[in-house]
C-alpha cells in the first residue's frame, strides 16, 4: 500500500475521533437548576436523571467504542505496513511466479564388468503450451503431422499431471521430418516446440528384465508416500517417471537424480509471461550390479531352450527360473525367469492391451520373477536337509540300513506309498539314499520323526537352513515359502472339520521328500545349498555391488557383505551328505554322469521332481555347487511343467557351469530316457 494513502487514512481517522470527542465534551452544561420562585441559585445535589444527562452518557459510551475500533484498525494498519510488509511482498511475488521442474536423467544400471544393462537415450519430444488446446485448427494440423487423432492431442495438452505451468508432452520419439516441419512453420505452431528429453534404453533387450525391472509414471500411492514427512523418501511430483519393479524400484532413491527447476512469471490467468532463474537437473547415480551378463545370457538361453524341448516332448512347460550365486559372499551372478518381458514396452507409457497380456494367466504371468516369487514343492532337493535333520535328532546314523522294494508300508498296508522307482533300490544306507534319491529311505525318516520325542525336528532343520522365510535379497516382492507343521495346518484349514485339521503321520513322509504342503523358491534352495557348500556360513544374497561416483570413475558406496547364519553340523554328518550329493552327479546314472565327466571341476548336486497339487504339473529341479572341494558357485534351476529334473533342470545347471568354466556340454541330449527319473 502507498505511504501517502496511509497518511491520509490515518489523518481521517484522527479527525473523526476529535469530532466525536468535541460533540461529547465540548458543549457541557453547568450542573445547576433554577428555583422557579426566583430565589438565588442553589446546587441540585443527588443524582441527575434528566434526559440530557442520559443522552450525554450514551454518547460517551459510543465514543469509547468508536475510539477502540479506530485504535484497533490503526494498530492493524501499523502491523501490516511495518511489521508484516515483507511477508505480504513475498506472497505477492509468489502469486506472480511459478516453479517449473525438469526431470533428471536416471542413473544407468551396469553389470559387474561395466557393461550397460540399462542406460538413457535422447528422445525428440513434441511439447505444447496449455493455450494450444483453445486453437482447434492448430491442434488438427499438429495431429495430422504426428499421426495422432485430434482428440488424443487435446487430451494430452489439457493433462496437468506434469504441472499446471509445465509444457505438455504430446508425442515422444518423433521423426526428424516432424521436427523440421515444426521449425520451418513457427507461425502455424505457436506454443508448440520440440525438446530433446531422456528416455530409458535397454541395449541388452530383455536380458535380466526381472532383475532390473521397469519404470512408469508415479502412482497416487507413491505420491502420498513422498509427502509422508519421511526424510528418506524421494519427493515426487505428478508425472514423474519412477521405478516400479526390480532394481529400478529397490534403488529408486539412488537412480532418480535431482530435478531441475526454472522460475517463470505468470499473469492472473496462469499464463507464462517470462522466465527467471534456472537450475539444471542432476542425473542419478549409476548402479553396478553383481550380475555377470555372460552368465545371465547363458542361463536365460538355456532356460528357453529346455522349455521348448519339454514342450516338444508333449509337456505343459509354462515357465521356470535359474539362480547362480557366489556362495562365498552372496553375490547373485545370474537370475533368470521365464516367461520374460521387455522393459522397453513401458517407456512412454504402456498400452492397455500390452498390460493385460503381461498380467494374464494365459500368458503365464511374464512379470512374475519366479526365482524369488515363484513358490513350489522342493521335491528331492530337500533330501540333503532331511538327512541332516535325521542325523542331528538321532532318527538315523551314517550306518543305518534301509530296504527298498518300491512299495513302503511303514504305517500299514492301507497307507502304503510308492518309491519313484517302482522296482525298488534294494538295500541302502543314508548316503546311498541321497545318491539314488530313494523315497523309501526318507519315508522311514519321516516315520522316525513321528515316533520321535521331537516331532518337529525336521521342520526346525528346514527353517535353520532358511526355508520358510525370506532371504532378504535386495529385490522387491520376495516370497517366504512355507514349512508346514501341525499348528500351520490347524490354522490354515480352519474351514474343515476338526478331524481333517489334525496333522497326520503320512505328512512327515511327504515333507521328508519335499512334497505335501511345503513350498520353496529357487533362491531359498540355492541359499540352503550354499551353507552345505560352505560347511556352515550363509551370506545374504544381493544384486547390488556398488554405486558409482558422479565425479570420476570411483564408487561412493560398496555393498557390505553380510553373513546371516553359520549352521553347525558334525563333520561325519557332512561327509555323509557331501558324498551322497557327489554320487548324484557321478554314480546315480551313467547317462547323467556323461554330462558332468566332461567338466574339469568336480560337482555336488541333487535333482528332484515333485507334483504340484494346485496345477497337476510337475516341478523339475536341480541344484549343484562347484568346485566340490572348494565351492565357489551354487546354481539352482527349476522347470514348471517338465517331465523329470534330470531331463530338464539338470541341463540348465550344466549349461551355466559350462559358461562359467568355458566348457560346454557336448553330449547329445536328444534322447532323455536313459537319464534317471528324479
Amino acid at each position: 500500500m502507498d505511504l501517502s494513502l496511509v497518511i491520509v487514512i490515518v489523518c481521517a481517522l484522527i479527525a473523526c475521533v476529535l469530532i466525536i470527542l468535541y460533540i461529547v465534551f465540548g458543549r457541557s452544561e453547568a450542573a445547576y437548576t433554577l428555583d422557579i420562585g426566583g430565589a438565588a441559585p442553589r446546587a441540585a445535589g443527588g443524582r441527575d436523571e434528566s434526559s440530557e444527562s442520559a443522552y450525554s452518557s450514551r454518547l460517551m459510551g459510543f465514543a469509547v467504542v468508536i475510539g477502540g475500533v479506530f485504535t484497533t484498525l490503526l494498530a492493524r494498519l501499523w502491523s501490516m505496513q511495518l511489521v508484516s510488509s515483507e511477508d505480504y511482498i513475498e506472497q505477492a511475488e509468489l502469486n506472480r511466479t511459478r516453479t517449473v521442474t525438469t526431470a533428471a536423467p536416471r542413473g544407468r544400471i551396469l553389470d559387474r564388468n561395466g557393461e550397460e544393462i540399462v542406460t538413457n537415450r535422447s528422445s525428440l519430444t513434441v511439447v505444447a503450451e496449455s493455450g494450444v488446446s483453445e486453437d482447434e485448427i492448430e491442434m488438427q494440423i499438429l495431429a495430422n503431422l504426428i499421426g495422432m487423432p485430434k482428440q488424443a492431442v487435446y487430451r494430452k495438452i489439457i493433462d496437468t499431471s506434469e504441472g499446471a505451468q509445465s509444457l505438455r508432452t504430446v508425442s515422444t520419439d518423433v521423426s526428424r521430418r516432424v521436427v523440421a516441419f515444426i521449425g520451418e512453420h513457427p507461425s502455424v505452431f505457436e506454443g508448440v516446440t520440440v525438446q530433446q528429453r531422456s528416455q530409458r534404453s535397454y541395449p541388452q533387450g530383455s536380458l535380466a528384465a526381472h532383475v532390473v525391472g521397469y519404470t512408469g509414471t508415479v502412482t497416487s500411492e507413491q505420491l502420498e508416500g513422498s509427502d509422508s514427512g519421511d526424510d528418506s523418501a524421494v519427493e515426487y511430483k505428478s508425472g514423474d517417471i519412477v521405478g516400479q519393479s526390480g532394481v529400478e524400484s529397490m534403488y529408486e532413491s539412488v537412480l532418480q537424480g535431482i530435478r531441475g527447476e526454472q522460475t517463470v512469471y505468470v499473469n492472473s490467468s496462469g499464463e507464462v509471461l517470462s522466465t527467471s532463474t534456472t537450475i539444471d537437473p542432476q542425473s542419478g547415480s549409476d548402479l553396478v550390479l553383481t550380475i555377470d551378463l555372460a552368465i545371465q545370457k547363458a542361463a536365460e538361453e538355456s532356460l528357453q531352450a529346455i522349455l521348448k524341448s519339454a514342450k516338444d516332448r508333449g509337456n505343459d512347460a509354462v515357465g521356470g527360473s535359474v539362480v547362480c550365486l557366489d556362495c562365498t559372499n552372496g553375490e547373485i551372478l545370474a537370475m533368470a525367469s521365464a516367461p520374460t518381458f521387455s522393459p522397453s514396452i513401458f517407456v512412454g507409457g504402456i498400452a492397455t492391451s500390452d498390460w493385460e497380456s503381461l498380467t494374464d494367466e494365459d500368458s503365464n504371468y511374464p512379470l512374475l520373477n519366479r526365482a524369488i516369487s515363484g513358490q513350489y514343492p522342493s521335491a528331492s532337493t530337500i533330501k540333503a536337509m532331511t538327512s541332516f535333520a535325521a542325523l542331528d535328532y538321532g532318527v538315523a546314523t551314517p550306518q543305518t540300513g534301509y530296504d527298498c522294494t518300491g512299495w513302503w508300508t511303514g504305517f500299514g498296508e492301507s497307507y502304503g506309498m510308492h518309491c519313484y522307482d517302482y522296482s525298488g533300490h534294494g538295500h541302502l544306507n543314508l548316503q546311498g539314499g541321497i545318491t539314488m534319491s530313494c523315497d523309501t529311505v526318507f519315508y522311514e525318516i519321516g516315520k522316525g520323526f513321528y515316533n520321535s520325542s521331537n516331532q518337529e525336528g525336521m521342520q526346525e532343520t528346514f527353517r535353520k537352513y532358511g526355508l520358510g522365510s525370506k532371504t532378504g535379497i535386495d529385490l522387491p516382492s520376495e516370497s517366504e515359502g512355507r514349512v508346514p507343521d501341525a499348528e500351520w495346518k490347524w490354522n490354515h484349514f480352519s474351514y474343515l472339520p476338526d478331524a481333517d485339521r489334525q496333522w497326520q503321520p503320512g505328512e512327515y513322509c511327504n515333507i521328508a521328500i519335499g512334497q505335501g504342503d511345503i513350498l520353496v523358491t529357487a533362491l531359498q534352495i540355492a541359499q540352503a545349498y550354499s551353507s552345505i557348500a560352505n560347511r556352515g556360513p550363509i551370506y545374504k544374497p544381493h544384486v547390488l555391488k556398488s554405486v558409482k561416483s558422479s565425479l570420476g570413475s570411483g564408487s561412493v558406496v560398496e555393498y557390505s557383505i553380510s553373513q546371516v547364519a553359520d549352521i553347525k553340523e558334525d563333520a561325519a554328518y557332512r561327509t555323509v551328505v557331501e558324498n551322497g550329493l557327489r554320487g548324484v552327479i557321478y554314480d546315480e546314472s551313467e547317462a547323467q554322469a556323461s554330462h558332468w565327466n566332461n567338466l574339469s571341476v568336480k560337482v555336488c548336486g541333487k535333482t528332484g521332481t515333485g507334483e504340484q497339487s494346485s496345477t497337476g504339473r510337475n516341478i523339475c529341479w536341480m541344484v549343484a555347487y562347484a568346485p566340490a572341494d572348494n565351492p565357489k558357485y551354487v546354481i539352482s534351476a527349476n522347470v514348471d511343467g517338465g517331465d523329470w529334473g534330470s531331463t530338464t533342470a539338470m541341463y540348465i545347471v550344466r549349461d551355466v557351469f559350462g559358461q562359467i568354466y568355458g566348457e560346454a556340454d557336448e553330449i547329445d541330449r536328444s534322447s532323455t530316457s536313459s537319464a534317471t527319473q528324479d
